[in-house]
C-alpha cells in the first residue's frame, strides 16, 4: 500500500528563522514556497481561515522532503513538553550525517540547543549494517526533537 514517505510537517513559528537554522545551520536546501489559503485546505487540515506560508526542505542526499509551516491564521500554541523524549506521538527525526562531531560544532556555533553531547551506542543494543551507531538529541528553534547520526 505505502510507496514511500513523501515529506514529514513541522509547524514553525518563524519561517524564516527555521528555513535559516535548517538551510544554514544543518544544510538542507530549500525547493519550493507557496502561500496556502482557501477552502480547499481548510477542508484537509480541519480550521477554518488558513492562511499559512510553507517551505520544503530536501537533504542533500535526498530522502523524503520536510515541510516548513508557518500558521499566520490561525495559530497553535506550542504542545507543553513537546520536547521531551519520553511524550506520547511522533518524538524525533533523526538526520544522518558523516561527521557527527564536525555537525555539532557546527550546532554549537548557531547557540542551538544540545540535549546531549555524541554517544556510541552499545553493538550489542543496535547493531547496522554500516557499523556502530554514533548519535545526540538537539533542538530546533522552535523545541523540536532531533537527532544526529552517523555510522562508523
Amino acid at each position: 500500500m505505502i510507496n514511500t514517505v513523501d515529506h514529514i510537517n513541522i509547524v514553525v513559528s518563524d519561517l524564516e528563522r527555521s528555513l535559516s537554522f535548517y538551510t544554514k545551520v544543518l544544510g538542507f536546501k530549500e525547493v519550493r514556497r507557496a502561500y496556502l489559503e482557501g477552502e480547499w485546505v481548510e477542508s484537509i487540515v480541519g480550521l477554518e481561515g488558513v492562511r499559512a506560508h510553507v517551505a520544503y526542505v530536501i537533504a542533500p542526499a535526498g530522502g523524503p522532503r520536510l515541510e516548513l509551516l508557518c500558521y499566520g491564521s490561525p495559530t497553535g500554541d506550542k504542545f507543553p513538553g513537546n520536547s521531551r523524549p519520553n511524550t506520547l506521538g511522533l518524538r524525533h527525526l533523526a538526520l544522518q550525517v558523516d561527521d557527527i562531531d564536525a555537525a555539532v560544532r557546527r550546532l554549537k556555533g548557531a547557540n542551538a540547543e544540545l540535549i546531549s553531547e555524541p554517544v556510541v551506542v552499545p553493538a550489542d543494543v543496535i547493531t547496522h549494517r554500516e557499523g556502530h551507531k554514533v548519535l545526540c538529541y538537539f533542538l530546533d528553534p522552535d523545541g523540536v526533537l532531533l537527532e544526529l547520526t552517523e555510522y562508523r
